[in-house]
């Protein structure tokens, strides 16, 4: 042991030790923020599926139902999201009221303060009802309960802190917003010029140590109505009044918006929605230390905090918003791709449609279950960072794919702006949702990958602590045991990835999944192959692989697809394997798979050791990528699962809100049902090729009743198609001008008839 560690491991830690670029502050806190999860079993290379199958599925408790079915359900009554957006640009009087008053901001926080202290499961459940209602109301509902003061106090608050703010953000008493994003720093929050200076100043008529605060934020959700305000800033220590350092770093903490120098009550318009979002401003804002959150000894951790908080609250929001707007597009859009004829034939049928019809209900199918899953990590206590950032850029990402399809589908019905297009604000919505809470593209490129890597594989973090040990023999000892843990393991990962790719993953081990067990054994194989593929990438190209972003971004859509095809498998299994949804998983194994293969072709094609790559793409892909993706079968199958009323089609869009009085959705629910019903008579008229009931009633082909049926169905859908116009003198200013436009070219044509 002593030879090996002496010779062979001394001078491999010392070159490593040499060329491991010098990890920022920033970038460890961010690696340190929460926990790994399914996402570490991934990253061995041989899974166990039956731990993911045991993990108890989450659920609601009995108070958290009767909240959902209650209160959630009163306050869907109370939104009008045409009216929201179009004529109050907010949410009315009352709501506000009534999100307060049943402490819809005091969700996750604890009953002992006040709040309903309920689980991550129900927060996601609340969120998804609220978005298929109202984006406006959801957004409003959402932020406090994810990253926000709250969420801070609870994990890093002082007990002060929290007997004093909590109980008020429960009850609603403080609005609260986090300010993080300024104009100088987006992604990269750690170039923020925001500052706090530690020094003397008078805070209610005493002379206290504290911070003169400075600072521009934007984009700030509920900044503009906030009476608490969640700063990130960067402290310094000048006169030295609380220690050595001048430089303290990243610190976050509690502003009452009524304090002297607090300039807030601007709004921003982001993409045509409502929700209360702006920019804020502090100029020479004194505080006590006792308002940074979690009190002086948390001087220069707010970035750690905001990570770890983040690693929860990012995999709840907007991956519920985005799993509800898949799945409100999966019901309306097989809705109305069922009522719909042209050429005298439901549009469903056609094959052009089924396509993207099962693109949007395969992927509702995929994020609920990642939702669920995820969820179901949430609720044991777990924060896994990787899987939120996962969750957060595919769930937007594919809720964007969904969304355009949809729109495709209904062609001008969603394109035409009024109170019957159910589609149009979800529509301008999706880039919010695609740019909040970490941009999409850092996430792909350098997130997914470049952290999970570190956090999830089972032996980088323990080199790389060893590598960055102040004792250098200490370092030595640790590095010697996790270096020949990681040889060995990268050794059965090789023979691992070559037998199970080369057979196909027949042999792979897999759990008794019923007709998913096949699927259990090809994601098998393709973690083999991951895993033995990012160890080689890992040790050929070292710190530089954060370097080369678009293979860091391959290598995150392969771990993001095990994830989210992990999460599908649970779901079936957890369902009670129906045999109906069968189509809708096949969907989505077949579209992962495709892009798994696809991706490994392209890290093979632009890997820089091209002898490593001619190796691995020999060893893991020797015949190339030969999954097409879902067949027509499936296709159509697929589909289908939208186009008719069934159980099947309930559980795919289930807990959406039913809310509608007589808009968009409640005609096209009725329409649904009436031409469903009526399809035996429709049937039979079209065998007889009439196409006047009442003639078919008079020939003996239907009875009156079933052609008053079936006269009713056609009204309905009538009332489906119709889109809303408007009186000039309705519209705002710059559209009454556009309509004048019209009129003067409309006469114009007039004048030159009649000449």
């Amino acid at each position: 042991m002593s030879f090996r560690r002496n010779f062979i491991s001394k001078p491999i830690f010392s070159f490593a030790r040499g060329a491991m670029p010098a990890m920022s502050d920033t970038e460890r806190e961010a690696l340190e923020a929460g926990d790994v999860w399914w996402d570490a079993d991934l990253f061995t290379g041989n899974p166990d599926w039956s731990k993911l199958l045991a993990v108890a599925p989450a659920t609601l408790t009995e108070e958290e139902q009767a909240f959902l079915s209650g209160p959630v359900d009163e306050l869907c009554a109370m939104l009008d999201e045409w009216k929201i957006n179009w004529e109050w640009r907010d949410l009315p009087p009352e709501a506000w009221s009534f999100i307060k008053r049943h402490k819809f901001f005091g969700m996750i926080i604890p009953k002992e303060f006040g709040g309903l202290g309920f689980s991550p499961y129900a927060h996601s459940e609340v969120v998804r009802k609220l978005s298929s209602r109202s984006l406006t109301a959801a957004v409003t509902v959402m932020v406090p309960n994810s990253l926000g003061p709250g969420e801070l106090l609870m994990r890093f608050g002082t007990k002060e802190q929290q007997d004093r703010w909590l109980p008020r953000l429960a009850e609603g008493a403080d609005i609260p917003c986090f300010g993080l994003t300024s104009p100088e720093a987006g992604s990269d929050a750690a170039s923020m010029v925001d500052t706090g200076i530690i020094c003397k100043g008078s805070f209610e008529g005493q002379e206290v140590i504290g911070l003169r605060l400075n600072w521009h934020k934007r984009y700030i959700t509920l900044g503009p109505v906030s009476t608490l305000l969640g700063l990130a800033f960067k402290a310094y220590d000048p006169d030295h009044l609380v220690g050595q350092q001048e430089d303290l770093g990243i610190t976050v903490a509690l502003i009452p918006t009524h304090l002297p120098g607090v300039e807030i009550g601007r709004r921003h318009l982001p993409a045509m929605q409502v929700f209360q979002n702006g920019p804020n401003w502090g100029r020479d804002v004194f505080i006590p230390m006792d308002y940074i959150i979690g009190g002086q000894e948390r001087l220069g951790q707010g970035w750690k905090m905001l990570m770890t908080a983040l690693a929860a609250g990012r995999g709840i929001s907007l991956p519920s918003l985005s799993a509800a707007g898949a799945a409100y597009a999966a019901r309306t859009t097989g809705a109305y791709a069922r009522i719909r004829e042209q050429f005298g034939i439901s549009i469903g049928k056609f094959e052009g449609i089924e396509e993207p019809l099962a693109r949007i209900a395969g992927t509702a199918y995929l994020l609920d279950a990642a939702r669920r899953l995820t969820c179901a990590a949430l609720n044991q206590g777990h924060h896994p960072a990787v899987i939120s950032g996962i969750m957060k850029l595919h769930a937007t990402e594919r809720m964007r794919i969904v969304i355009d399809d949809a729109m495709d589908i209904h062609g001008g019905k969603a394109v035409i702006d009024g109170p019957q297009n159910y589609l149009g604000s979800l529509y301008r919505a999706v880039p919010v949702g695609i740019t909040v809470e970490g941009a999409n593209i850092l996430t792909r490129n350098l997130i997914v990958f470049g952290q999970g890597a570190i956090r999830a594989h089972p032996f980088l973090l323990e080199e790389m602590n060893a590598l960055g040990e102040a004792d250098r023999a200490k370092g030595l000892e640790a590095f010697d045991k996790a270096f020949w843990s990681h040889v060995g393991h990268s050794f059965k990962t090789m023979f691992r990835a070559w037998g199970r790719s080369w057979t196909f993953g027949l042999f792979a081990p897999a759990p008794d999944a019923g007709e998913a067990t096949r699927f259990c054994r090809q994601l098998s194989r393709y973690s083999a192959g991951f895993a033995l593929c990012a160890d080689m990438a890992l040790l050929t190209l070292g710190g530089a692989l954060k370097r080369k972003e678009m293979l860091s971004a391959r290598f995150g859509d392969i771990l993001s697809e095990l994830y989210l095809l992990s999460a599908a498998l649970k779901r079936w299994q957890d369902e009670g394997r129906q045999r109906e949804d069968f189509a809708a998983l096949e969907w989505c194994m077949a579209s992962g798979f495709k892009t798994i293969e696809n991706r490994f072709a392209e890290i093979f094609a632009n890997l820089p050791n091209r002898f490593v790559a001619v190796i691995l793409k020999f060893l893991i892909q020797p015949f190339g990528a030969r999954v097409l993706g879902p067949s027509d079968r499936v296709v159509h199958q697929c589909a289908q699962l939208v186009l008719e009323p069934s159980a099947a089609r309930d559980r795919l869009t289930s807990d959406l809100s039913a809310v509608d009085d007589d808009g968009g959705i409640a005609r096209l629910e009725k329409a649904f049902r009436l031409v469903t019903a009526a399809d035996d008579v429709a049937k039979q008229m079209r065998a007889a090729r009439l196409h006047d009931w009442k003639e078919a009633v008079k020939k003996g082909v239907i009875t009156q009743a079933q052609g008053e049926k079936l006269q009713a169905a056609h009204e309905a859908v009538a009332k489906v198609i119709e889109v809303d116009d408007f009186a000039p003198e309705t519209l705002s200013p710059i559209y009454r001008k556009g309509a004048d436009v019209h009129q003067f070219f409309q006469e114009l044509g007039e004048q030159r008839a009649a000449s």
